[in-house]
């Protein structure tokens, strides 16, 4: 179901609005909890031990999404899960899903022309080289705690010269921001002659007084230039909507993703996870596809009221269709008529 509406909305030309830098769709992965309990498990759960002595049980999702700066709505893509593996000494980790996310996926998306986001987690040789192999370019965060080899090379670069600067001046409308990009080349990504070259770009925005109010790094795949910097950093800044617009709507906007549906006993937990993300991307069709939708929603922007009214109606009528339903729903927001006078 999630390629047959994906394949819906890239027929439809929904797809190619979301293509960014260098003309490509920004997918953006994290990882999410979906479900904590200290009594319940399952042999597919995670577990982490406290310090008093007690074992929480957790399932945790990776939530593939398609970003784009400036639109206000995610796509989301077929999910995976974090869950031992066989054969496997060590727990399962967001990473190792990734991967298997990309080896199962990459021959669908990476045709299309795909740059991956993804925070420091994701910036390690061995999956930068996966992403690679499937066709596929990358942004993804690079902090120095984790990377001492590329920020050793940058200091180096910028001795000689090679570290590039592009200043741009801002008005915000309420007040004036310096934007300030440093920009290299060829760093390698570790310590190694058969390292993995990466290109490596930084912006810091600061006030007019000099106070930093943003600073960010990226390692990436892509070609920079004075121009391509700006979009390139603008793409790497962008996969903050995987944590806003899909992790925090699926959680507090009325999908509730971390109820405890049912946990069961093997597979109970992930399926009801992914009938919650396969919703929320049936409502992004529809807010792309359906005039009625779009308009009901432009009346009712909270999800949750939204979802009570509907609950609500079809608890006691019977609508012939989907279409019946937004009719009846939009026509209550219609003025009434002017009620004759009576003598």
């Amino acid at each position: 179901m999630f390629s047959y509406l994906f394949k819906a909305l890239n027929q439809a030309g929904v797809i190619d609005r979301y293509r960014a830098v260098n003309q490509t769709l920004l997918l953006a992965l994290d990882g999410t909890e979906y479900f904590s309990s200290c009594a319940i498990h399952c042999p597919h759960c995670s577990s982490r031990r406290h310090a008093n002595g007690s074992v929480t049980s957790y399932h945790t999702a990776l939530t593939p999404v398609l970003v784009k700066p400036g639109v206000d709505k995610v796509i989301p893509l077929a999910p995976a899960y974090v869950r031992p593996q066989d054969g496997a000494e060590k727990q399962d980790c967001e990473l190792n899903a990734a991967k298997r996310w990309l080896a199962t996926w990459g021959a669908d998306y990476g045709p299309l022309g795909v740059t991956l986001l993804g925070d420091d987690l994701y910036c390690h040789e061995p999956f930068c080289r996966d992403v690679l192999q499937q066709g596929m370019g990358f942004i993804l965060v690079c902090k120095p705690g984790s990377h001492a080899t590329v920020y050793a090379w940058v200091a180096c670069l910028q001795r000689s010269g090679a570290v590039r600067t592009v200043v741009r001046r801002r008005w915000t409308g309420h007040r004036r921001e310096i934007d300030t990009y440093r920009y290299a080349e060829l760093i390698p990504l570790r310590d190694g002659d058969d390292a993995l070259r990466v290109n490596g770009c930084e912006l810091t925005t600061t006030d007019e007084h000099g106070h930093v109010l943003y600073h960010n790094a990226f390692a990436t795949s892509l070609a920079l230039n004075e121009r391509t910097v700006l979009d390139v950093v603008a793409a790497g800044r962008c996969r903050w909507k995987i944590e806003n617009e899909n992790n925090n709507t699926l959680k507090t906007k009325g999908y509730h993703f971390e109820h405890n549906y049912g946990h069961g006993q093997q597979h109970l937990s992930s399926l009801l996870a992914s009938l919650i993300l396969l919703a929320f991307l049936v409502h992004t069709v529809l807010e792309w596809m359906d005039d009625q939708y779009q308009l009901l929603r432009q009346k009712l922007p909270s999800r949750k009221r939204l979802f009570s009214d509907i609950r609500s109606l079809t608890s006691y009528l019977c609508f012939e269709s989907w279409e019946a339903l937004m009719t009846f729903m939009l026509q209550s927001f219609e003025p009434a008529p002017p009620q004759p006078e009576t003598g």
